[in-house]
């Protein structure tokens, strides 16, 4: 009876304590908490502003300076970008690898690659190293093909009458590169000269390469005009030209002429793969006409399809690479 009583009283303490003390550490861990909390909070509060610490943000410190201070990710920044500043020289040169990133060819990061690899030549002699900077004027060569620092960029004008194909060194109002500035390519080429008079395909590159190579006259590229003549023109006239005939000494080779179908009859197409300048003009005065409209259709294989009068395109892949196969 002792013992139960006893145990009774041990048990009913025990479990009495047991509420208590639950109840007086849930109390005490709320009031520490608070306690922390406020703690915490006093802390952040009375923080200076802009003290390094080692929590996120600008004030992080992301290492230690040579004589040994804490440099916060803030200075960090600060320093590189003075650094890069300072270390930009202002004498109108820019890094290799950007040159030929500029260029079209392949991304900064790829340029180092195959500049390490000796692809790459500045003035003839081979660059291999990195941060090579070179001057808008060099000649570089990325495997023995000269590059430009930009993008090359190939545009079919359909040229309406009135506008001329000026000359080097040649001034003149109304000229088709005014017709070209909405395109927004510096530094364009004419390929296929017309007279202010003329009418039909001129393509347009920055790429001064292909440009020289499709402007040389002795290069044999597809061309077909339209033209109309001052008066009928006579069949036996046509079979002259159709056969061959000199002009300056040397034979043109027309490769078709023959009257426009459903046309008049001084109403002529021609083809010829000669690049010289107004050869067309010259082949009908050398049998007494002259041309009173002259229509270039086709020009290297590309034609006026879908492209209104005075208007531009871009040239598609595969027609670039058919023109540099020319």
């Amino acid at each position: 009876m002792g013992r139960g009583n006893d145990g009774a009283r041990g048990k009913g303490t025990g479990r009495q304590g047991g509420r208590d003390s639950s109840s007086s550490k849930g109390g005490n861990r709320r009031n520490a908490g608070s306690t922390d909390h406020r703690g915490k909070s006093q802390a952040r509060g009375n923080a200076p502003t802009g003290k390094p610490t080692t929590r996120g943000g600008k004030n992080q410190v992301v290492g230690t300076s040579r004589t040994g201070n804490p440099v916060t990710k803030k200075e960090y920044i600060m320093r590189k970008k003075s650094e890069g500043a300072k270390s930009k020289p202002d004498d109108g040169t820019i890094r290799l690898n950007k040159y030929i990133s500029n260029s079209g060819i392949c991304s900064r990061r790829d340029a180092d690659i195959y500049i390490k690899a000796g692809s790459v030549t500045v003035n003839g002699k081979p660059v291999s190293e990195m941060g090579y900077r070179v001057k808008l004027t060099d000649e570089v060569k990325f495997d023995g093909q000269n590059i430009q620092p930009y993008q090359k960029q190939y545009l079919l004008l359909n040229k309406p009458k009135g506008f001329i194909a000026p000359r080097k060194g040649e001034r003149a109002s109304k000229t088709v590169l005014d017709l070209m500035q909405s395109a927004g390519v510096a530094n364009l080429h004419y390929v296929g000269r017309l007279g202010r008079q003329s009418v039909g395909l001129m393509l347009f590159t920055n790429d001064l390469e292909m440009a020289n190579k499709l402007n040389n006259p002795n290069l044999e590229m597809r061309k077909i005009y339209q033209v109309a003549l001052d008066r009928s023109f006579k069949h036996e006239d046509l079979m002259q030209l159709r056969n061959g005939i000199a002009i300056n000494g040397e034979v043109i080779d027309v490769k078709e002429i023959n009257y426009v179908e459903d046309g008049r009859n001084n109403e002529i197409g021609i083809e010829i793969h000669s690049g010289k300048d107004n050869i067309v003009q010259a082949l009908f005065e050398a049998v007494k006409y002259e041309i009173k409209v002259l229509d270039r259709v086709v020009l290297g294989g590309l034609t006026k399809k879908d492209l209104p009068r005075g208007h531009y395109r871009a040239l598609t892949e595969q027609e670039i690479i058919n023109l540099k196969m020319i």
